[in-house]
């Protein structure tokens, strides 16, 4: 058995020199990596941290959180990363339920009820400071507490002993068949399970990790590939979609090509996309791995060599064991898609529990096995196929019919480029539950419409898998990991039926930079500036003023002053692309409303965009630069009075992509009395 910091030390030991891990202009070579862990575990002794004590870490993708995440284990404490700058009710929680004593970050954070440690004292701190070797640990040693990610309900830390983390790193390793000469990008969450254990078995082999700020920028993501050198990435199916919608095949090629693998996880990756990536990358070895945040990584495709079994999850390793658990809670024998049922895995790799949750400890560990909500059946081969979540089977009339199945068929029919299927209540009151369609059609401007999407469904599927309702979205939404997020869906659904039109259309807006060069109508532009001012004012004042641009070289020029400006300024200028429409709201400097009158302004906007097809996004440079004397005498030019504030710029226009859902973290909710209390 081997400890994160034992191998990491073997390593320095052994090719000291040797690039571990990389962020932008940042290398710590394996000898400074441990090195580094070394001085700080003397640092954390120094602060009276001991074996056992829980440390939450803000996983910023830094060499720095690398050091600190070796060196907490190297005190023989545990280990607890938490998302960057994290919302403090969700600290406060993991704090109270784990008895955290230390917290190390990169944001700021006041008040806090544990000591706050900034990386930068550390690294500073650092300097001076001895090298320390690592505390002896033993098998059953807690080292990591690893938090889910859910949208709803409070999150579980699943507990994750040295001899647990030995076994995943040895899964990973061997599932994908990681090299000593590997550099691989890891663009995603360090909080996350599927980046963690990616992390800690490079390491076990000695590769180098290239670290990365989103999965979803093509730049960045480009850009190391080609700085770096690496051979291999991971990535989540939506991070993959989006730069595939965003730069086109070609691009996508370009970047991803020269690699020798990616490994996909974090839910599975669609059979289209899995086929797609098959043929625009016939070099790269694709591979989709099923893991959690209790297990690791545990199921394992080589898709390109295993193109027969493209529908599957992949099957176990030697040392992780799988089952099939019956409605009656006992394992069932037999293989194919009628022997379907709970998946059970047993094996070393397995977490211990979910801290300080016993009863759903109990309710997830039962005799060894651990069992997982997803419903899976297995072929003769050991391979095993997901059905679904055992919490989304929907009950059509007393036969049950899993989403998985309708959402695979509708994508085949190639209108979408994604779609979740929910039970709904029936409104017809005699099937109790019905299939409802939530999808994202691929040619916004000329949307397939229900009648078709459920006459090709009709000709495929059985009648009673047919779904009832049909929801055409901007986009799925999805929770901090890119997954679908069907709690998410469900909720907002409840909402939306329960309600009316412009309800489902403040559900529906999202912010929109990218646009179609293709004019918008004069009759929706007026109904734009109608909405406008429509919207209440304070005092009943109106001092607003709507400045609408619709030339297409006085916007371009308008573009590059405020980009001059910006950038004279050290300010950012985000989502200023090729808007066909601009809508200025400006305020006496001398209203105190201003801001809140503009506010409501730009949202009446934004909704009636979206109610016509359009798409919108509130930018707001302006409200800093008006003043600046290039802007200022282009605001002149559009008759603006000099004692205008221009709080809100709206860019409007046909979208060339749907937009993205935000994450929904936040937007805290306290009801003081009455029933929701």
């Amino acid at each position: 058995m081997n400890t994160l910091v034992q191998l990491v030390r073997r390593q320095a030991e052994s090719r000291p020199e040797h690039p571990a891990v990389i962020y932008r202009g940042e290398c710590l070579t394996y000898g400074k990596l441990y090195e580094s862990a070394a001085r700080m575990t003397a640092l954390l002794r120094s602060m009276g941290l001991q074996p056992g004590d829980r440390v939450m870490l803000e996983a910023v993708p830094k060499p720095i959180f690398v050091a600190a995440f070796l060196a907490v284990q190297a005190v023989g404490a545990v280990t607890i990363p938490v998302a960057r700058a994290e919302k403090r009710h969700v600290l406060d929680y993991i704090t109270e339920l784990t008895g955290a004593r230390l917290y190390l970050h990169a944001s700021a954070v006041r008040d806090f009820c544990v000591t706050a440690v900034p990386y930068h004292d550390m690294e500073c701190a650092m300097v001076q400071a001895p090298l320390e070797e690592a505390a002896p640990v033993d098998e059953t040693t807690l080292l990591e507490l690893i938090f889910t990610t859910g949208s709803t309900g409070r999150p579980k830390g699943a507990m994750h002993t040295a001899g647990a983390l030995w076994c995943n790193i040895k899964n990973t390793r061997d599932g994908i068949g990681m090299r000593e000469s590997d550099v691989v990008l890891i663009p995603l969450p360090l909080n996350h399970s599927f980046a963690l254990r990616v992390l800690r078995s490079a390491f076990a082999v000695g590769a180098t990790v290239v670290l990365q700020n989103s999965a979803v920028s093509v730049k960045e993501t480009a850009e190391n590939i080609r700085q770096f050198h690496c051979t291999a990435a991971i990535s989540v199916s939506v991070a993959m979609e989006t730069m595939l919608h965003a730069v086109g095949e070609e691009q996508v090629k370009r970047m991803f090509g020269g690699l020798r693998y990616i490994e996909f996880s974090a839910g599975a990756v669609s059979v289209p996309l899995r086929k797609r990536l098959l043929d625009l990358l016939p070099n790269t070895e694709i591979h989709n791995t099923w893991g959690s945040s209790e297990s690791g990584g545990c199921l394992f495709l080589p898709v390109s060599k295993r193109t027969d079994k493209i529908t599957s999850a992949g099957r176990p390793l030697d040392g992780i064991e799988v089952g099939i658990v019956g409605a009656d809670g006992e394992l069932m024998d037999g293989v194919g898609p009628d022997t379907v049922g709970r998946l059970a895995l047993r094996g070393g790799m397995q977490m211990s529990g979910y801290y300080g949750q016993e009863e759903l400890t109990r309710e997830t560990l039962r005799d060894g096995w651990m069992l997982v909500n997803d419903l899976v059946w297995r072929d003769a081969d050991g391979y095993l196929y997901m059905v679904g979540r055992a919490d989304d089977i929907i009950n059509v009339g007393g036969e049950k019919v899993a989403p998985r199945e309708i959402e695979e068929q509708v994508m085949q029919s190639g209108w979408l480029t994604e779609c979740m299927v929910l039970g709904v209540e029936d409104k017809k009151g005699s099937m109790g539950q019905v299939p409802a369609l939530f999808y994202v059609a691929k040619d916004a401007n000329h949307p397939v419409s229900a009648d078709e999407l459920k006459m090709y469904l009709s000709r495929e599927l059985p009648q009673h898998k047919v779904p009832q309702e049909y929801i055409r979205l901007s986009a799925i939404p999805r929770n901090a990991m890119g997954k679908p997020d069907r709690k998410a869906l469900k909720r907002d659904w409840e909402i939306q039926s329960s309600t009316n039109e412009t309800i489902e259309t403040i559900f529906q807006r999202r912010s929109i930079r990218k646009f179609q060069d293709k004019a918008v109508p004069a009759q929706m532009v007026s109904v734009l500036v109608e909405c406008a001012k429509a919207a209440p004012s304070g005092k009943n004042l109106k001092t607003r003023r709507f400045t609408v641009i619709q030339d297409a070289e006085e916007i371009a020029a308008f573009k590059q002053v405020i980009h001059e400006a910006t950038a004279k300024n050290n300010l950012p200028l985000n989502g200023f692309e090729n808007p066909p429409l601009l809508i200025l709201i400006s305020n006496d400097r001398r209203n105190q409303d201003g801001i809140q009158d503009a506010a409501v302004s730009a949202e009446n906007i934004m909704l009636a965009a979206t109610s016509l097809g359009l798409g919108s996004v509130w930018l707001n440079a302006l409200m800093t630069l008006c003043d600046e004397q290039t802007i200022r005498a282009k605001l002149e030019e559009y008759h603006i009075p000099r004692n205008h504030i221009v709080w809100a710029m709206m860019a409007i226009g046909w979208p060339t992509a749907p937009g993205t859902a935000p994450e929904q973290r936040g937007n805290e909710v306290y009801y003081v009395g009455g029933e929701n209390e």
